[in-house]
């Protein structure tokens, strides 16, 4: 443990922000209400709300199913415009963020945000550790930061790196090593927190960096990727990054 550590790589649904057990087929539905509301007030015209949020699911659908085939990450943001001009409506730029934030929203309102990560990101930054996002997703980066804006999180981290602007997802090393570039590191001197066993620690261990697996309720004990440590809430993380810096220093003291 005489690694030293210069940044912090993070994924963020379930290791920033806390969604838990989603019903996602509700969501969906709320999203899709949501959205035909706005456009409703905008005054365009539409078809049956029925038919709008079908539509939509079956884009979405195809959308991930070429996704995984493909290994490659999709714009859902693409996908809402598209379906829009086949609908005859075409929006402003402002109307289509604006309407893939009413999409977003149900999911935002669920999310929640452990008490003191705020505080811990600010000490982070504190001690000089260089602090980026590497999330898998194909929700805008727009729409993800207006969340972190929300939840005031935004300002603790200003390098953000989103699957869907790269074009490929986590475990594939591109995307680990465009956050490289962002931290301006080598992966020895990186810590990667996630919560998914084979996109975050089997990605992240490929590369050299420090696996850290977020797992509140110790469902991955079995998995077949093993990270460097474990922890059940994201405050434990200054903990571990404590005892590198301890080890470092008696290191470099003999």
């Amino acid at each position: 443990m005489t690694r030293s550590i210069k940044a912090i790589l993070f994924d963020l649904g379930d290791t920033l922000l806390d969604f838990g057990k989603v019903d996602f087929p509700r969501m969906f539905r709320e999203g899709a209400d949501g959205a035909y509301d706005y456009l409703q007030k905008r005054g365009y015209s539409l078809p049956s709300r029925r038919w709008y949020g079908l539509f939509h699911r079956l884009a979405i659908h195809w959308n991930v199913l070429v996704s995984a085939i493909s290994r490659r990450e999709f714009n859902s943001l693409d996908v809402l415009e598209r379906c829009c001009r086949r609908m005859g409506l075409y929006l402003s730029a402002d109307e289509h963020m604006e309407l893939c934030w009413k999409w977003y929203e149900p999911l935002c309102r669920h999310a929640t945000v452990e008490t003191g990560l705020a505080e811990m990101l600010t000490n982070l930054k504190a001690d000089g550790l260089k602090l980026v996002i590497v999330s898998n997703t194909f929700v805008p980066g727009q729409i993800l930061d207006r969340h972190l804006a929300m939840e005031r999180l935004l300002e603790h981290l200003p390098d953000r790196i989103y699957s869907c602007n790269i074009g490929h997802r986590k475990p594939h090393p591109r995307i680990f090593h465009e956050a490289l570039r962002l931290a301006g590191t080598t992966p020895e001197e990186v810590m990667f927190v996630g919560d998914t066993p084979k996109a975050d620690i089997l990605g992240a261990s490929r590369l050299g960096m420090i696996p850290v697996l977020k797992d509140p309720t110790g469902a991955y004990r079995k998995s077949k990727y093993r990270p460097a440590h474990t922890i059940r809430s994201i405050l434990e993380l200054p903990q571990i990054i404590a005892e590198y810096k301890s080890c470092s220093a008696m290191s470099n003291d003999q």
